[in-house]
């Protein structure tokens, strides 16, 4: 007997379960089902949206590709266009590409100052993966090294020369060159010394840096280079 109520209480539950159910659907079905199509269209649309951003990508590819071949051949007026076409049309990373590209043909050109403001102006833009910021600045100091005050390199790079920054090496070396270009010699030292130390530091970039430490010391500019 008690298994005969057990399982006409098991019934009973799943006819009220199934009777919610019913009225649940009645209810919201039509909310359901809408839900249900917004998230196909809006899967569809998102890929759709990708495509076109990787189509308009590679199209920005190859236009970046046509300006690179301008410059080989010589005709900069046709590549600046080109890339200021990329700048501000452009797909993907070959917008921030062709901003670079065109910095430099400014440095090669001899316009310094226009280079060191576009460079640093990259450096300073949010929008722009890190990686690249941190190379503009690089570019932006080293022009600077000639050109600039010290405390104009330390602006753009000083920053990248702290411990664990992958360009850590690049940044010291840059400080270091403009603190002796202005006969700081004590800075220069530090510097130098920061990347001598440093067991990470590429084997070119150690090299130079002690090669200076050296120089330094044999014209009496430091006491001591150890």
């Amino acid at each position: 007997m008690a298994n005969q109520d057990d399982s006409f209480i098991r019934e009973v539950n799943e006819e009220l379960r199934s009777d919610r159910m019913k009225d649940a659907w009645r209810r919201f079905g039509r909310y359901l089902i809408a839900a249900a199509v917004l998230l196909v269209v809006g899967t569809a649309g998102w890929r759709g949206y990708e495509y076109w951003q990787a189509r308009e990508a590679a199209q920005s590819g190859d236009v970046f590709l046509t300006a690179l071949n301008q410059i080989e051949a010589g005709d900069l007026d046709a590549a600046e266009k080109t890339l200021a076409e990329l700048e501000s049309e452009g797909h993907g990373s070959y917008p921030v590409l062709a901003e670079l590209r065109s910095a430099t043909l400014l440095s090669e050109a001899g316009d310094t100052a226009a280079a060191v403001s576009a460079f640093s102006t990259i450096g300073k833009d949010r929008s722009v993966p890190e990686a690249i910021r941190d190379a503009a600045k690089l570019r932006a100091g080293w022009l600077l090294v000639d050109t600039g005050t010290y405390e104009q390199v330390s602006a753009e790079v000083e920053e990248l020369a702290n411990d664990g920054n992958p360009f850590r090496f690049s940044a010291r070396e840059i400080l270091g060159l403009s603190a002796y270009a202005h006969q700081d010699y004590a800075r220069a030292q530090e510097w130098f010394e920061d990347v001598a130390n440093d067991p990470e530091a590429p084997r070119n970039v150690l090299n130079r840096a002690q090669i200076l430490l050296e120089v330094m010391t044999a014209n009496g500019e430091i006491q001591d280079a150890g």
